[in-house]
């Protein structure tokens, strides 16, 4: 039965930290750190641009608390655009959610996962094409994405069960090959530090470019940091726990992150990882052997796995306010008696199954991560514009360092859009056409 009720208060701070964490980790911190080998071609650089990204992360994540503080209800950045700039810029973000912010997201991740589950089912690891050019990984993804759906479906306790359990999985996983890497991984440390050509013989103009693309790639990796706003009417005291979870959970996976950055270098040369897109499995072969790689290929499936499954918990609760606001659209509050919004989960679940079913993964990743970019600084920004608009308002966290850590949010934030823009020309400029789209349909709604 499927009626519109309000969503139940039941997750505490370990769980929506849970949520953060699982958001943040999936394929892109086993990965990324190739692309960055290549352009940069120094350590120091790459370990210097990962704790840019955490840091920016850490400041919109203190941004997003005080608007969570203040307004702590489902949706997140929905709720921040809706109060602060109208509902019309409210409309765009939660349909920018529905198509690049989750849904586009879980199609990537998703589909990820399949292909490196295919390094154990040897089935899904044959390119074999099926109806019409769709291939086997696309409906065996499609197939993942309906299990997410139906765990999450059956009532919201089971499905925050879910997402800690694997969760907890994941970091366990990520902490064992640090720490196993630590005691008895057979690697070079020197490779932490120097490369050829040094530091000093690189060229500024070239780095500073190259710093601007890569930062792109790893804030994709970032991208989650606010995962716990969105379900801020779900948390038993939000005002306390919103904040706490949002910088807790950004703050751990900027560790995690550095530990295996340390593991690739450790276990890789910067010119051996250059262009690898596989460097988890590439460092560890040499660091442990075959057995290594399985290891790092198991956490690796489980990251992308609670990923996906954290997106599809996350994102229905901002479909779920939209249908409270506009009556067209009401079908998208109503829950099951186990408090989960099914409409939402459902039609978010056809959104990405058309995804998953119409484009590659890498174009995926770059339509989304765009977009991404722009509604989140939109959302930082309305914690300068209430400063100034409501100085009395109830404000239970503020933003340390205000008004610094929006404007550098800001400012890091349209430096790297730019330079996406650059280039990715075609993908960003789908996202900037789904934000148009958004906003006619705005439109066609109120007329």
């Amino acid at each position: 039965m499927v009626t519109a009720r309000p969503l139940e208060r039941h997750l505490r701070l370990r769980s929506a930290t849970a949520l953060v964490i699982a958001n943040m980790i999936g394929a892109g911190i086993f990965t990324t750190t190739g692309f960055q080998a290549a352009d940069l071609r120094h350590p120091l650089l790459i370990f210097a641009l990962w704790i840019v990204g955490g840091i920016l992360a850490l400041l919109g994540a203190l941004c997003y608390a005080e608007l969570g503080s203040m307004m702590p209800e489902a949706g997140g950045e929905y709720v921040y655009l809706r109060e602060t700039y109208g509902p019309a810029f409210g409309f765009m973000s939660a349909f920018v959610s529905l198509t690049a912010g989750f849904s586009a997201a879980i199609a990537s991740a998703t589909e990820s996962f399949v292909v490196y589950l295919g390094n154990f089912v040897p089935f899904l690891s044959e390119a074999r094409l099926l109806v019409g050019g769709i291939g086997v990984v696309d409906v065996v993804a499609v197939g993942v994405t309906w299990a997410l759906v139906w765990i999450h479906m059956r009532s919201a306790r089971s499905g925050t069960g879910f997402n800690d359990a694997i969760t907890a999985f994941k970091v366990v996983g990520i902490v064992a090959i640090l720490l196993a890497a630590a005691a008895f991984g057979r690697g070079d440390a020197s490779n932490l530090v120097t490369a050829s050509p040094s530091f000093a013989e690189l060229d500024r103009g070239e780095t500073f470019a190259a710093m601007g693309t890569s930062l792109i790639f790893v804030m994709f990796c970032f991208a989650g940091w606010n995962a716990a706003a969105y379900v801020a009417s779900e948390m038993e005291n939000p005002q306390r726990d919103l904040p706490r979870a949002l910088l807790l959970g950004t703050g751990g996976v900027l560790v995690l992150y550095l530990g295996l950055n340390a593991v690739y270098l450790y276990g890789a040369s910067v010119d051996q990882l250059a262009g690898e897109v596989e460097v988890g499995v590439v460092a560890a072969r040499t660091l442990f052997g075959d057995w290594g790689v399985g290891l790092v290929t198991v956490v690796l499936c489980v990251s992308i796995l609670a990923s996906a499954s954290a997106m599809t918990f996350a994102g229905p609760r901002v479909y779920y306010a939209l249908g409270k606001d506009f009556t067209p659209f009401a079908a998208l509050s109503r829950t099951r008696p186990g408090g989960a919004p099914a409409v939402a989960l459902v039609t978010q679940g056809v959104v990405t199954s058309i995804f998953i079913l119409s484009g590659r993964v890498d174009q995926i990743q770059q339509y989304a991560g765009f977009t991404l970019s722009l509604f989140a600084s939109l959302a930082v920004s309305c914690v300068i514009v209430l400063r100034i608009r409501r100085p009395d308002a109830e404000r239970p966290f503020r933003a340390w360092g205000y008004p610094l850590s929006p404007v550098l949010f800001l400012a890091v934030s349209a430096w790297m859009m730019f330079w996406a823009f650059q280039g990715r020309p075609i993908e960003s400029a789908l996202g900037l056409l789904t934000v148009v789209v958004g906003g006619v349909i705005f439109a066609f709604q109120r007329r």
